[in-house]
């Protein structure tokens, strides 16, 4: 039985991997501040104790620590921010590096985020634009410190994520929300696009870097970005509700205050495209945004 150890698995991508791995015989163990099932191993992501153990011997190293950017970008969270993941990345490497058999993969997240605001042209891993503003500095940040560790015995990966949606989390549960209690409009104009992956294909590309024994870096997204606009529409349309009121600009500012988070998640116009994991054979089930919307919101 192969052994994946899962550093802040405990959130719903952790669960989502847990899960499917588990199905695939799997042994999973999860690194967590907070233990409260039995495969759960106690760390604090930034210092060496006894979860070091766990990887002696282990197969694979995912590794999905960091605190929520679905927050206000205050001070104090923009540090909780960096730390979480510059923190976990570097005591991570420290401790494969300290294994006798240390893991055979070690899959660090990230985000396509990092791409810059983008309409028309197509971010792949290597034809890209890279900004400079927090959340890009962040990953920029986050993958830096990935790439300065050398772990000799251990490949490496980076998982640029887009929007995972799932059934029981991600993305699609607030924008469900929304629409059926008449908000499911467009937010702003609507023709930011929307880099998106359904749960399931995230869990599958995962699973076939791991198959595959590659390295590198690569975007973890669905070939077809939609839009806003048609997204909104599209959920409309599966949950059989006739109309949804839109939100322009400046009442989405108004809403993310209030709720305690930033509008870029909803203003950033993220299209990104898979193209390193298609050139290296992987075929996704949930192609389009209605096979993904349809099977997640019809799925008992």
């Amino acid at each position: 039985m192969k052994t994946i150890i899962i550093a802040g698995g405990t959130g719903f991508l952790g669960q989502v991997l847990e899960s499917y791995f588990s199905k695939k015989g799997y042994d999973i163990k999860i690194l967590t501040r907070k233990t409260t099932k039995p495969n759960h191993v106690y760390w604090n992501a930034k210092d060496l104790d006894q979860w070091t153990n766990a990887l002696e011997g282990a197969d694979i190293l995912i590794n999905l620590t960091g605190k929520s950017v679905d927050c206000r970008y205050t001070e104090a969270n923009k540090k909780l921010i960096y730390d979480s993941r510059i923190d976990s990345t570097n005591i991570l490497g420290k401790a494969i590096n300290q294994c006798e058999n240390p893991p055979e993969a070690w899959l660090n997240m990230s985000t396509s985020t990092i791409y810059k605001d983008s309409y028309h042209k197509q971010m792949t891993e290597e034809n890209r634009d890279i900004g400079n503003d927090f959340s890009m500095n962040i990953a920029k940040s986050w993958e830096a410190a990935f790439n300065s560790i050398e772990t000799p015995k251990t490949r490496k990966l980076i998982l640029r994520t887009s929007i995972v949606l799932g059934k029981n989390g991600g993305a699609l549960i607030p924008l469900k929300r929304l629409t059926q209690f008449g908000l499911g409009g467009k937010q702003w104009h609507g023709k930011q696009k929307v880099s998106w992956i359904h749960e399931t294909d995230f869990a599958r590309a995962i699973n076939f870097l791991i198959d595959k024994q590659l390295e590198g870096t690569y975007n973890i997204v669905s070939p077809k970005p939609t839009s806003n606009a048609f997204l909104m529409k599209y959920i409309r349309k599966a949950l059989k509700v006739p109309f949804g009121i839109s939100h322009p600009k400046w009442l989405l500012k108004i809403g993310a205050w209030f709720i305690g988070t930033e509008t870029e998640l909803v203003l950033k116009s993220r299209n990104v495209i898979p193209e390193k994991l298609t050139e290296k054979g992987f075929t996704f089930k949930y192609l389009t945004i209605e096979d993904a919307v349809n099977e997640l919101l019809k799925r008992n």
